[in-house]
């Protein structure tokens, strides 16, 4: 009887434990969706500032060409290339 007792006792415990366990993986999942939408924003918003400094680097790439091509041609209509 105490086997029987002791056994049934083991059954219930392990019942607790499997609930237990289940929920606590059904928060870290829960955690982890928004750990996983937190970083695809950190993301998104990385990559639209690193476009936004790509453009003003173009811009600023195309302002120097400009300025070099008005030199070059003041430059050969004084005479100087």
């Amino acid at each position: 009887m105490t086997n029987e007792k002791t056994t049934r006792e083991l059954v219930y415990e392990t019942n607790r434990d499997v609930k237990w366990i289940c929920k606590t993986l059904q928060r870290m999942e829960a955690q982890d969706e928004e750990f996983e939408v937190r970083l695809r924003a950190l993301e998104g918003w990385r990559a639209e500032k690193a476009g936004e400094e790509k453009r003003v680097s173009t811009i600023s790439a195309g302002a120097g060409g400009v300025v070099g091509g008005v030199v070059a041609v003041i430059v050969r209509v004084l005479g100087g290339g």
